[in-house]
């Protein structure tokens, strides 16, 4: 079985960052819905007219504009300036004790060439399909042999002292399928969990198919972690398609942002690339910070 894995160039961090972001509707529902970041922001902006006796239906003393740009928060200094990222590809089996077997040394090889943050991509420890994936699927709270998975990415990253970003697995909580992406500390620790949020549900005739809702659930919550190489916001694929995710990324003060994926090669070239440059040029989503798409 093949893998690759790359080792980027040392990731530089720009402290200076903007916070003055703008917030379109879809980000504010986020914040003030059920589906909350899991650093809370404080609260959105409220403007108060001087008039000691305001009258709620005059439009002169509303000003929604302001209500858009939320606090800053603070930027964080990260705890290194520069750090290597590994980014390992992998050819996904039927034998799931392969698949994790195989995750495994290509997570060790990175390691070996320096890098500090090792990421894996989209379902590596099982076919991308609806009938594997209730047959694959892992119960990530419960932990030990109810998920070989992550216990082989907790043992790793507190044997090597690296933060993984463990790419997705198939998620069991309940009679519910999550496609779930766990970060783990170099101590090892659980640290954060991102269950995929955009489902990508396409239909092109003659070409490809791929329903993922009829499976599988969506998660509902920003999922941005405090780890040794700096602040990291997380998305899983589809994710990089709304823009207001990376948004609240970039105001909560990540320094980068991941994208584990799995794309197929219908849509993904063109898709994948044209993201990628909207991400990495929109000025309102971590100007001069850097991304890895993956």
């Amino acid at each position: 079985m093949k893998s690759a894995v790359a080792i980027t160039s040392k990731i530089h961090l720009n402290l200076n960052l903007r916070r003055n972001h703008l917030y379109s509707p879809l980000s504010r529902s986020i914040f003030l819905g059920k589906a909350k970041p899991v650093f809370q922001s404080p609260p959105l902006i409220r403007t108060h007219s001087s008039n000691p006796n305001p009258n709620p239906i005059m439009a002169s003393s509303s000003k929604p504009e302001q209500a858009r740009a939320p606090p800053a928060l603070p930027l964080p200094t990260p705890p290194v300036a520069k750090f290597k990222v590994g980014l390992c590809q992998l050819s996904v089996t039927a034998d799931k004790e392969r698949n994790i077997a195989h995750a495994r040394r290509a997570i060790e090889e990175a390691a070996e060439k320096g890098a500090k943050l090792i990421l894996l991509p989209e379902i590596w420890n099982s076919p991308y399909s609806h009938d594997s994936f209730p047959v694959y699927a892992e119960d990530i709270d419960a932990g030990g042999d109810a998920s070989p998975s992550t216990a082989m990415l907790s043992e790793v990253a507190r044997l090597l002292k690296i933060t993984i970003v463990g790419g997705s697995i198939p998620e069991r909580s309940g009679d519910r399928l999550y496609n779930t992406c766990c970060v783990f500390g170099s101590d090892g620790k659980l640290i954060a969990k991102h269950r995929k949020i955009h489902l990508f549900d396409i239909d092109i005739p003659g070409k490809i198919t791929f329903i993922e809702s009829k499976s599988l659930t969506a998660g509902e919550t920003p999922t941005i972690v405090d780890t040794d190489v700096g602040r990291i916001g997380i998305g899983i694929c589809y994710d990089i398609r709304f823009q207001e995710l990376a948004m609240i990324y970039g105001a909560r003060g990540a320094h980068l942002i991941c994208y584990p994926g799995a794309f197929n090669m219908t849509t993904g070239p063109l898709h994948w690339e044209l993201l990628q440059r909207a991400r990495a040029t929109d000025n309102q989503v971590l100007p001069h910070s850097p991304f890895v798409f993956f």
